[in-house]
């Protein structure tokens, strides 16, 4: 980047106008540092962010895959990187943990998309809470084609008492992008909150996670 004017390169950038001006791949060099032989580090930044389709990307399951594709990306980098993702990872759910989701409903489905945005087959998760509707665990428990024969109640049912839950926020992605919940959703959040009910435990709500979007079956009043 030694090329670029000063006042261009991402640091100076950044202690002169603050993190918010600069670009995704000037934020990703700064934590990069270096490129390779050939490719300057923005280049590599950009790269990264064009594997993972974004930063969204780089916090899914997948983003160790995408990242040890990317050239010239050695396993110190890929560390580093998905140790940020972690710590993103973290700082979302920390205050889940610690206050009542309820008090937070954008959290709860920024931290939902965080978990399954991105995927590309359905993955279907659940958010075990507490008495006082705190975040115990987030579990993704079933993968592939969600239908009320695939997603077994009885599992669910046992996770919740094993982590002592007392309610849960039920939650899947759809890959197509589109988050419009349908009657098979319907019929599985039905089908849960009756099983769950016999071993007094509340299901909250259900969040279909699509491409940038969350919908909440509550919201919609579809259970």
């Amino acid at each position: 980047m030694k090329h670029l004017p000063a006042d261009q390169r991402p640091r100076e950038k950044l202690l002169a106008r603050g993190p918010a001006a600069l670009a995704d791949a000037e934020l990703l060099a700064l934590l990069l540092r270096t490129g390779t032989a050939g490719q300057g580090v923005l280049a590599m930044a950009q790269a990264v962010i064009d594997r993972c389709d974004g930063f969204a990307g780089l916090l899914q399951a997948e983003a160790r895959t995408a990242l040890a594709g990317v050239r010239g990306l050695g396993p110190a980098k890929q560390a580093e990187l998905l140790a940020v993702a972690e710590i993103a990872r973290r700082a979302v759910t920390q205050p889940l943990r610690q206050r009542p989701v309820f008090d937070h409903p954008q959290r709860v489905k920024e931290f939902l998309a965080l978990q399954l945005d991105g995927h590309g087959q359905e993955h279907f998760g659940v958010m075990f809470l507490d008495a006082q509707h705190r975040l115990l665990r987030f579990d993704i428990l079933f993968s592939g084609t969600l239908t009320q024969t695939s997603v077994y109640p009885r599992e669910v049912v046992r996770l919740a008492l094993r982590h002592n839950a007392a309610a849960v926020v039920l939650a899947h992605n759809h890959p197509s992008g589109v988050a419009e919940p349908s009657r098979a959703d319907e019929y599985l959040t039905q089908s849960l909150a009756s099983a769950l009910k016999l071993v007094d435990v509340r299901v909250l709500d259900h969040i279909v996670v699509g491409r940038g979007q969350t919908v909440s079956l509550a919201e919609r009043g579809l259970m």
